[in-house]
């Protein structure tokens, strides 16, 4: 708490070791107050943090939670007059690995973030991409047992962000545990186990991702050449629809053999299952309606968030 103001308020939040937690939320939602509570890097107000089985102990240095850390800011720390490879050096001898182990651990990490040929570069000549993956490299040189990233592809454009995530699903691979907020949900739908939403410095929803989405539901979209008036009286009578639109609707779609025939696009809420839909199916196809498309449309961490967005402003 800062003042009047709860920047993470009441959460109570359990991350299996090996899992990859995702943290979405809009800007002010509390996400980086809470990664840097677990970063050790802000004290609670109050409530408990306990990281691999140890408990965090307020007021202290908590040196054995610490060694189990790998936290990478938004704001990440670099040394533009260093090279890179003494960059990790030095990174490295803080965490006391040995000098036996150093070349090593130092060409493991480089190797991971694919920066091997820019060893003895400065770190003020590599590009706004190598410097994320550089920090990323000096944030798990210590091989931690969590690995806490706040918004790490921010910035990036989409190549780079795509090379960073690779790094993340090989760490995930490997073992460790991650939490990663960001602000593409795309990104964390791509590699995360769980996800959880944030709202006003609540944790909104939280769960692993495949039961965030829907399974009473799920959106169908219909593309008939002819018939759209009955396809439209079909979609209202039909017990299993619940809502539905036209969309992108275009001559494109009129049937090449009847111009002056009436085609549509819609997308349906629908209640049924697979067995339903394709039922529904072959009734339009019975009816003489011509169908284009039939499809499942899958739901989206997007259409997740915007969804409960909604709920909370309800």
């Amino acid at each position: 708490q800062f003042d009047d103001y709860a920047a993470v308020n009441t959460i109570n939040l359990e991350i299996e070791a090996g899992a990859v937690y995702g943290l979405n939320g809009p800007n002010g939602a509390g996400k980086t107050t809470l990664i840097r509570l677990l970063a050790l890097s802000e004290q609670a107000t109050t409530g408990d943090i306990a990281i691999d089985g140890k408990t965090l102990i307020a007021g202290q240095s908590n040196p054995e939670i610490k060694k189990r850390l790998g936290f990478l800011p938004d704001d990440f720390p670099l040394y533009n007059d260093l090279s890179v490879q003494n960059y990790l050096e030095y990174f490295a001898q803080l965490y006391y690995i040995q000098p036996q182990d150093l070349s090593a651990r130092i060409t493991e990490v480089l190797e991971l973030v694919n920066l091997e040929n820019k060893r003895k570069s400065l770190v003020s000549e590599l590009s706004r991409g190598m410097k994320q993956r550089l920090s990323l490299a000096r944030t798990v040189i210590h091989q931690p047992r969590l690995l806490l990233l706040d918004e790490p592809v921010s910035g990036l454009d989409p190549i780079a962000r795509i090379d960073y995530c690779k790094t993340i699903k090989r760490l995930q691979q490997e073992g460790m545990t991650i939490l990663i907020s960001s602000h593409i949900l795309s990104d964390l739908e791509d590699f995360c186990t769980s996800i959880g939403i944030m709202e006003k410095g609540r944790l909104v929803e939280s769960g692993r991702i495949q039961s965030l989405y829907r399974k009473d539901m799920q959106q169908l979209s219909i593309v008939a050449l002819n018939g759209r008036q009955e396809l439209e009286i079909y979609l209202q009578e039909h017990p299993l629809v619940t809502a539905y639109e036209p969309v992108n609707e275009s001559v494109e779609n009129q049937s090449v053999d009847n111009p002056s025939s009436e085609a549509g696009q819609f997308a349906v809420m629908f209640t049924g299952d697979d067995n339903d839909a394709a039922d529904l199916l072959s009734i339009l196809v019975q009816e003489g309606i011509r169908i284009k498309e039939f499809r499942c449309v899958p739901e989206t961490l997007e259409d997740i968030f915007l969804k409960l967005g909604h709920q909370q402003t309800a």
